[in-house]
């Protein structure tokens, strides 16, 4: 059998789910993962008979692989992904190429990005999107960098990635830098944007208008066939119509009222001051999300501070046409401010973006890929 094309370090979710995506595509792939029973798992269930080798440590995957090396890194953000560069650099060479495919701030990027030029290595910060099933079935790809590095990996990215209608893969170059990990990280932020749109149309809904669960969904999945036709719309019908099955109830009754935050849309807030870019439908959902996790302090206030009746004495289908309305126009906001923090990042940190080429790229396998792109 010919050499691996390329490694991947981690084979958690994402990981292996890229693993398995890259070998379906004609591939073959060579996997390292610290917890080694992970990596035997993975080898001895879903990546058995398959072009698909687990190797024990880093020397033994370098020695695995082709030159100039291609090496993915699907490790959490942070000190694990400074771990493993630092692990593999003395088995590396000039002209190998190694990409971060998780959420990095893009400072990081940059740092790592000019460390390892002066070695003769090629660097890649990735942006992937799509979660596991993306992963799995085709991400949207958002890399940035080395250029040298993108022109080898291409080929593997083009043919992982997710296919727009139209046919085109859902990956493009995106400019020198962090601009890879800029892109994404402003990618989270209008999703933190939209996922809070659909929230509050959500406690319109269930608190003004007393609606149930099942109500709610078939709104959605109504809405869902209209201008409105979005990933996000889709799986919110489908949460919608979850049933728990311990208790029977809606498993959106049950689930508690506090949201956590990776850090990317926190980011994206605030590089937009640094930058001067207006994004208040993203600064309101960073906000909305700190709010939220303040749970006991919000149950203590609410015992003194009831606020207004929650009773709609006006016509039900006005006020869900007007939210639907609402919502789109909303919606279209989040993106536009978007769009717009890219646009004035790239003058300012000289990324060359192309808004377009970013919209094309998100039309297709990413969390905020919708029908309005």
């Amino acid at each position: 059998m010919d050499k691996p094309v390329i490694g991947v370090v981690g084979l958690g979710v994402m990981g292996h789910s890229l693993v398995l995506n890259m070998e379906r595509n004609g591939f073959s792939v060579v996997g390292f993962n610290r917890n080694k029973a992970t990596g035997r798992a993975f080898m001895e269930g879903p990546a058995k008979g398959k072009r698909i080798t687990i190797t024990e440590s880093d020397a033994a995957l370098a020695e695995a692989l082709d030159r100039p090396r291609c090496i993915l890194l699907m490790v959490p953000a942070g000190d694990p992904v400074e771990s493993v560069m630092r692990a593999l650099e003395p088995h590396l060479e000039p002209g190998d190429v190694l990409i971060d495919g998780g959420n990095s701030f893009l400072l990081d990027t940059e740092r790592r990005l000019k460390n390892l030029e002066a070695k003769g290595l090629n660097f890649i910060g990735m942006g992937v999107s799509g979660g596991e099933e993306g992963a799995l079935w085709g991400p949207s790809l958002m890399p940035g960098g080395s250029r040298q590095g993108y022109d080898t990996l291409e080929p593997i990215m083009k043919a992982i990635a997710a296919k727009a209608d139209d046919g085109q893969p859902c990956v493009e170059y995106m400019g020198p830098g962090g601009a890879g990990h800029y892109v994404k990280m402003v990618h989270n932020g209008i999703e933190y944007g939209d996922m809070q749109l659909i929230a509050e149309v959500y406690d319109l809904f269930r608190r003004g208008l007393g609606l149930s669960a099942a109500e709610m969904q078939a709104i959605f999945i109504e809405w869902d066939k209209t201008v409105l036709h979005s990933y996000l719309i889709e799986i919110t019908a489908k949460v919608l119509g979850k049933i728990d099955e311990q208790t029977g109830k809606p498993l959106v009754d049950l689930v508690l009222d506090e949201a956590q935050q990776k850090g990317t849309g926190k980011w994206t807030s605030q590089n937009s001051f640094d930058i001067g870019a207006p994004v208040p439908t993203i600064n309101a959902a960073v906000e909305s999300r700190i709010l939220s996790s303040l749970k006991e302090q919000r149950v203590a206030a609410s015992k003194m501070l009831h606020g207004p009746s929650s009773n709609f004495k006006g016509s039900r289908q006005a006020l869900i046409d007007a939210a639907r309305d609402a919502l789109y126009a909303a919606k279209i906001t989040s993106y536009a401010q978007g769009m717009g923090m890219l646009t004035m990042a790239s003058k300012e940190y000289h990324y060359d973006l192309k808004p377009g080429e970013i919209a094309k790229i998100w039309r297709a396998g990413c969390i905020i890929r919708a029908d309005l792109l």
